[in-house]
């Protein structure tokens, strides 16, 4: 396939993958769209490779675009026996790329799976280039993201958020998801049904969603910096102006240690979601780089 709709696009999340990769931790799923370069997509929490349908259609008559759900999202094969947490979904994505012998391959990250994809690939010499849209910083975790994050310890944590996500009312609070678009209304629709909706219906993907929030080491973004210096393949970074959770002054800060330089383009209305609200400007600024 080497063009398709939004809603095209969409609907290939609603089907089965084209196949599930064992990672020796679980499966990943993967599905495979578009012709030309190859490039390898990794997202964050608690999404699915679904968060980048917005960016497919503009992508994939350019570059062969490789999606993954991580182990214990979306459609991935696991059970309660298996780790998740960065360092097994970064060993997950180097085992992806073997798997599938890439060996020239963009990379493109979101949130914390753009920290995810520099753990796994920063000085990978199969990396032709780096596509990172609001994604974790050395400088460590502005008070809205640890904020989010302050009660992943305590127990029930997983339904407590299940429950809270999915009241229409109460996500759109500032403090919830709010403040992750600049049209709430987004939060809605799509974005609820792949994402919201099966932390309430699916008990394991429920489960998983904590585990990763437990499992979560905020000592892994004062790390950044000595990954950032490995990194010599060149990077394009795209940002909401109005991100919260990361923003974008703490991003020109970090663009000098990207050891093979980085470009910054900064949206102006965009917020975390910068790539779901505003797919066709994200996708024109990356392209270029991901294509090589």
């Amino acid at each position: 396939m080497t063009a398709m709709t939004r809603a095209e696009a969409s609907d290939a999340f609603r089907r089965a993958p084209d196949r599930w990769i064992d990672v020796g931790n679980g499966e990943v799923a993967y599905r495979r769209v578009g012709s030309g370069p190859d490039v390898i997509f990794v997202h964050g929490w608690p999404a699915s490779g679904a968060t980048y349908r917005g960016l497919l259609p503009h992508l994939a008559p350019h570059l062969t675009c490789h999606v993954l759900d991580l182990v214990g999202a979306g459609d991935s094969r696991f059970d309660r026996s298996v780790q998740i947490s960065i360092e097994q979904h970064a060993e997950a994505v180097r085992r992806v790329l073997d798997e599938l012998g890439l060996s020239d391959v963009a990379v493109v990250g979101h949130d914390s799976g753009g920290m995810i994809a520099r753990y796994a690939l920063a000085d990978d010499p199969r990396v032709r280039a780096w596509g990172l849209v609001d994604t974790e910083q050395p400088r460590g975790a502005h008070w809205r993201f640890s904020s989010f994050l302050a009660t992943r310890h305590l127990p029930g944590f997983e339904k407590v958020l299940a429950s809270v996500v999915n009241r229409p009312w109460l996500r759109r609070n500032k403090f919830i998801l709010g403040d992750a678009f600049a049209d709430r209304a987004l939060i809605d629709g799509e974005f609820a049904e792949f994402f919201l909706a099966p932390l309430k219906n699916d008990a394991k993907r429920q489960w998983a969603t904590g585990e990763f929030a437990r499992n979560f080491g905020l000592e892994a973004l004062k790390g950044l910096a000595a990954v950032h210096a490995r990194m010599t393949a060149p990077v394009q970074l795209v940002w909401g102006a109005k991100d919260p959770f990361f923003p974008v002054d703490w991003t020109r800060e970090m663009m000098s240690g990207f050891g093979g330089g980085a470009r910054l383009h900064v949206i102006p209305d965009g917020k975390l979601f910068v790539h779901e609200e505003f797919p066709d400007q994200v996708a024109e600024v990356m392209l270029p780089t991901l294509v090589g």
